[in-house]
């Protein structure tokens, strides 16, 4: 075991894990933020993305060591304009069913559209390939990513 201060969502948090632990497990159980979901532990499944340094990254593949000084944001620390305006349109648009996936969702949608604020449904795709929905609202996804881009305009 190792202590590690972690910077999440703008706070130094003490964990004390393995440093092979996935970043996921240190956000979940060292720093208790259970927004960040577990899904399929090899990177696949996007359930557990957060931002480290601003970009989005799988952190059940993640050990803590290689975080050093970035900085982490979890689903609990999104605060950006895109941000409130995807979590407005996935309301809007009633997009989650169970809702387990969704954390990961927000997190690369809202990543989207910080770098791309009209996206056409080829960008969605791109950047959304790798976020799976069991309950495959696929569509309410992209319809709400097109919606939040519509609310950010002017």
């Amino acid at each position: 075991m190792a202590a590690f201060t972690l910077k999440i969502n703008g706070q130094a948090r003490q964990v004390d894990v393995d440093p092979n632990t996935p970043l996921l497990w240190a956000i979940r159980d060292g720093a208790g933020l259970t927004g960040t979901k577990y899904g399929c532990g090899v990177a696949q499944c996007g359930a557990c993305t957060v931002y480290v340094d601003g970009q989005t990254v799988r952190s059940c593949s993640m050990p803590v060591s290689a975080i050093g000084t970035s900085e982490i944001t979890t689903i609990e620390g999104l605060d950006s304009k895109e941000a409130k305006a995807v979590q407005a349109a996935w309301v809007a648009l009633d997009v989650p069913q169970c809702g387990y996936c969704q954390s990961g969702q927000v997190m690369s949608a809202t990543a989207l559209l910080s770098v791309n604020p009209a996206p056409t449904d080829n960008d969605i795709d791109l950047a959304m390939n790798g976020n799976i929905c069991r309950c495959a609202t696929y569509v309410r996804i992209r319809a709400a990513i097109h919606g939040a881009a519509k609310s950010l305009e002017g």
